[in-house]
């Protein structure tokens, strides 16, 4: 059967393959549409196989929620490069992704690909995307929050993402302190949240250096005490000072709004995969200080 332009165009438009790809699909299997299709989808499979082994430490962190914003989800996609972590490809797929986490209950990965995109499984269309873009592409993680008061969501540039339910306060109030949290990165919402082996271990380490410098003991534990003060407030989101207004704490900001932290999530692109080290908090504070 001859292969004709309008073949070639349904099956580009199908599959997202290339012109030239979907014109040998369709001559070797002798015009079948279908046929061809699995060709294409079996070799964009051996493809994403073939990249499943490189390092993809970049992409995006996409943000979705619910109408009445009671629920809400970050997923993060990952790439191996930031030009493609920008192509119109990659986001469209990324956002789809978000799109297909927000509606099903679980936060597991396996059961987010199995669900449809135009008529596809996502990984499928993860697979065919690899062969588009020639890159290694991954859906790798899946933080949803749900909440009766506000959910407070911020995402700087797709690189860094924050979900905080807040008891209280505006709208508004939420989103700075998701703000606050993807720009300092707290560990804890307050002193009594950090654990005790983490408490212990960061005074023994603080005796240690007071020790060196020959001084008294009751100043070294003088000393102690106020490093161990501001070591706790550095590394707690109720103790940290206000990103937008160094002269107040976050606990301050929320006791003037009558408002309260219940929980919150932060991610950042690629962490914990080893690549190049970019310091995207820096990034967030000077654009917020900014505003």
């Amino acid at each position: 059967m001859a292969v004709t332009a309008s073949m070639v165009k349904e099956l580009r438009e199908r599959t997202g393959a290339g012109m030239m790809e979907c014109k040998k699909a369709l001559v070797e299997t002798n015009g079948d549409l279908e046929a061809a299709l699995d060709h294409l989808r079996k070799s964009g499979l051996a493809q994403a196989d073939k990249k499943a082994s490189r390092v993809a430490a970049d992409g995006q962190i996409i943000l979705a929620s619910n109408a009445d914003n009671s629920e809400a989800i970050m997923v993060e996609i990952n790439c191996e490069t930031d030009f493609v972590a920008k192509d119109v490809n990659f986001l469209a797929f990324a956002t789809a992704v978000a799109g297909n986490a927000l509606t099903m209950a679980s936060s597991d990965v396996e059961t987010l690909m199995t669900t449809d995109f135009d008529g596809v499984s996502l990984e499928v269309a993860r697979q065919a995307l690899v062969s588009k873009i020639g890159e290694n592409v991954q859906v790798r993680r899946i933080s949803r929050m749900t909440s009766s008061g506000n959910i407070g969501a911020y995402v700087h540039g797709g690189r860094i993402g924050a979900l905080v339910e807040v008891e209280g306060g505006e709208k508004e109030l939420a989103r700075d302190i998701a703000m606050h949290i993807a720009a300092l990165d707290p560990a804890y919402i307050d002193v009594d949240d950090v654990p005790a082996d983490v408490l212990e271990k960061e005074k023994q380490f603080l005796i240690s250096q007071a020790a060196d410098s020959g001084k008294p003991a009751d100043i070294i534990e003088k000393m102690v005490t106020g490093r161990m003060r501001k070591h706790l407030a550095a590394i707690t989101l109720l103790g940290q000072d206000f990103v937008k207004d160094g002269d107040m704490t976050v606990a301050k900001l929320l006791q003037q709004n009558g408002a309260s932290v219940k929980g919150f999530t932060r991610l950042a692109v690629g962490e914990g995969i080893e690549k190049k080290s970019e310091n995207f908090a820096d990034e967030v504070m000077q654009q917020v200080k900014g505003d």
